[in-house]
């Protein structure tokens, strides 16, 4: 398995393809809502098992300092075999390279402990985003 930053229109044409498998067909976020126009600016990763695209996410910059990891998925049939916590290294490995310091993500409660168990606290109340409950989470690189 290996992890890298989407080059071509190919790739993040995979991307986005992976997201709405996970996103819209499996949680019913609406299409509208899961392509948005931080798409264009934003750096996106791929975890690719061979030669196919598994697992997608986009890192964006923030104004205060932050690296914030974003729409982070893994197709179904690749689940809990490490693609996640993977995609994740590679994401606050380029963090680092970009010299931020600080890593934030809004998380899917149900992921919480995965996510802790990288490291990340939650530092928000509960709230919803696109009828799914998420908390905000912070961690020091």
């Amino acid at each position: 398995m290996r992890v890298k930053i989407a080059e071509s229109r190919e790739e993040l044409e995979q991307a986005y393809h992976i997201r709405m498998v996970v996103f819209v067909e499996e949680q019913e976020v609406p299409a509208e809502e899961e392509l948005d126009e931080h798409d264009a600016t934003a750096t996106h990763f791929l975890a690719f098992e061979n030669d196919t695209a598994i697992a997608a996410s986009r890192l964006r910059y923030t104004d205060d300092g932050y690296g914030k990891l974003e729409r982070i998925c893994v197709l179904k049939d690749h689940r809990g075999k490490s693609v996640g916590q993977q995609l994740i290294n590679a994401m606050e490995e380029e963090i680092r390279h970009q010299n931020y310091h600080k890593a934030k993500l809004n998380a899917q409660t149900h992921a919480l402990n995965f996510y802790k168990k990288l490291g990340y606290r939650v530092i928000s109340e509960e709230f919803m985003d696109a009828g799914i409950p998420h908390v905000t989470m912070l961690k020091n690189l």
